[in-house]
């Protein structure tokens, strides 16, 4: 929980702060960019929130927040209308959801849901904090779980033992807690492991990253891809590869032959453009990578 006798120096006054303790995963940049915004190595709150909807905002920050660095000085009743998984786009019934509730232990990398008539999927593992799983239940379970790469794993072996569902990872990834994962894809072409599920092999930040194309509209890139605010364009982290950005900027090259609409994150900013910006974004990342 945020101390207020902690608070970071660059805070604007008001009731919302940042704490010493924040790891500078910038969570709270995207999810609330009307009140927090990133410095050298912090997120701050720049502007109180001032409307309902920047309200709304903030404690969805607070609530994802992998390390608690977000805090109040005076409490603040959660709204009854926020609840996680929180839907991105879709429907309710079937839709792509933002979990929230990050972890420390992926330096808060953001997790995703999709509810789907086929059975539902967990990409990349939240905490495991009690108020998430009952809502997951209610939504009916997690039957398959896809982990991106070895550094977003979080708390998978709970989530498995608990919905009993079916995990899928590369094998070039499969170390540490993810040694034991049911399906380990290998080699580098696409596998599709039901429908509408298609996995992208595409080393470079890992040896064993990988996306997940869901309903050739929707894709999950872990820390492979992300949208870049400033340059308002696709972007790798070539300042976070920890395997080949060659090897990283090849495998970029064979994501042109997917459409998708939607680039979902493990870290960065999600994005929605038609599918021909989509595509030119994508080759302006390509030419800028190499």
């Amino acid at each position: 929980m945020a101390k207020s006798s902690q608070r970071l120096f660059d805070n604007v006054e008001g009731n919302y702060f940042v704490d010493q303790t924040c790891i500078d995963c910038s969570t709270c940049n995207w999810v609330a960019p009307e009140s927090f915004q990133g410095a050298s190595d912090h997120s701050f709150v720049y502007r109180q929130p001032l409307t309902p909807d920047a309200a709304i905002q903030a404690q969805k920050a607070l609530i994802s927040c992998p390390v608690g660095a977000i805090g109040t000085e005076q409490k603040v009743k959660i709204e009854p209308r926020i609840r996680f998984p929180d839907l991105v786009d879709g429907t309710e019934e079937i839709g792509v959801f933002h979990c929230g509730f990050h972890s420390e232990s992926s330096f808060g990398a953001t997790s995703y849901f999709i509810r789907r008539a086929a059975g539902n999927v967990l990409i990349d593992s939240p905490r495991f904090a009690s108020t998430l799983v009952k809502q997951i239940e209610k939504m009916g379970g997690i039957d398959i779980m896809f982990l991106t790469h070895r550094d977003d794993i979080a708390d998978h072996q709970k989530y498995a033992k608990h919905f009993g569902c079916e995990r899928f990872i590369h094998r070039d990834d499969a170390v540490s807690t993810a040694r034991h994962v049911e399906h380990q894809i290998e080699g580098p072409d696409a596998v599709e492991i039901d429908d509408g599920l298609t996995v992208l092999p595409v080393p470079g930040h890992t040896k064993g990253s990988a996306c997940l194309l869901f309903d050739n509209t929707y894709l999950f890139t872990g820390d492979h891809l992300a949208w870049n605010i400033e340059a308002q364009n696709l972007r790798a982290f070539r300042t976070a590869c920890w395997y080949d950005w060659s090897v990283q900027t090849t495998s970029m090259s064979t994501l042109l032959d997917y459409a998708f609409e939607w680039v979902l994150p493990g870290h960065g900013r999600r994005i929605n453009l038609p599918n021909e910006k989509m595509r030119a974004s994508l080759e302006n990342c390509i030419t800028w990578m190499k």
